[in-house]
């Protein structure tokens, strides 16, 4: 497969994992399923933007560039297509660390989150009650949140999809790094396509 046509191949693949991220964060700021009173009873990770961010809008740059990759000659290179197709394989690149920052740093932030445990209402007022990740090996831990809601599953399940779908963002971006490089050096096809050479 041709190096542009796979970076396209990324590109289609990271759009609705970067819609679901930022969904996902989104969802964050209604613990349980319910509105809370005071932002400040909210769980701090939330407000680090690491799904709505990192994997969301700076994922969208990348996806769009990787989109775009297998028609864009860069108006060629003192008249050489070749030359253009190689610059704008080096641009995704650039591109690709761009995207790889954003889900490195939403997979930071959903691992701390997810260690830390959610802030919840207790008995002596909101507060996070696990320390260390204890309660991940202890569900009996989790009646010490009160609300809202299902508070401990809701943080759980949304953090633990950022981290998932952070780490599959990181691992497309690196990819395109690799093939990037590829094209870069080969141009678009490197003779793969019919044995046309280099397009």
């Amino acid at each position: 497969m041709c190096s542009g046509s796979f970076a396209k191949c990324l590109g289609i693949t990271l759009i609705p994992l970067a819609i679901l991220c930022t969904l996902a964060n989104i969802l964050l700021f209604f613990p349980g399923g319910e509105t809370v009173d005071k932002n400040e009873n909210i769980t701090e990770e939330v407000w680090y933007f690491g799904g709505l961010m990192g994997s969301g809008v700076l994922m969208i740059f990348p996806a769009l560039v990787f989109l775009g990759l297998k028609n864009n000659d860069c108006c060629g290179c003192c008249g050489n297509e070749s030359c253009g197709k190689r610059f704008a394989m080096f641009t995704s690149i650039i591109f690709a660390a761009v995207g790889l920052a954003g889900a490195g740093y939403s997979f930071i932030v959903s691992a701390v989150a997810i260690d830390r445990g959610p802030k919840c209402s207790t008995a002596e007022g909101y507060r996070y009650p696990f320390d260390n990740g204890d309660y991940l090996s202890n569900s009996t831990l989790w009646t010490v949140c009160k609300g809202p809601g299902d508070i401990v599953t809701w943080h759980l399940t949304l953090f633990s999809m950022l981290l998932i779908m952070g780490a599959v963002q990181a691992v497309l971006c690196a990819v395109q790094v690799i093939n990037g490089l590829i094209g870069t050096i080969c141009g678009d096809c490197c003779g793969c396509c019919g044995g046309n050479g280099p397009v």
